[in-house]
């Protein structure tokens, strides 16, 4: 049991995501890589921020993911 990314993209796209899976009570975990290269001194637009989940949870967020995908 362990975390899954369950979406990687821009950090509006990431944080809309997060929202839709905490009303569906799902737990989330945000790493934004974005963030932590420019902190750390470096530029690259290539990091994205990712949305990570509980494995356990995967059957209970998945059609909340799969909705959101298709209104991309």
């Amino acid at each position: 049991m362990g975390l899954m990314k369950v979406f990687s993209g821009s950090e509006i796209l990431a944080q809309a995501l997060q929202l839709k899976l905490e009303e569906a009570q799902v737990d989330t975990v945000l790493k934004n890589n974005i963030q932590s290269a420019r902190l750390g001194g470096f530029g690259n637009t290539d990091l994205a921020v990712e949305v990570f989940i509980q494995e356990t949870d995967f059957a209970k967020a998945n059609p909340v993911i799969e909705e959101f995908r298709m209104s991309l």
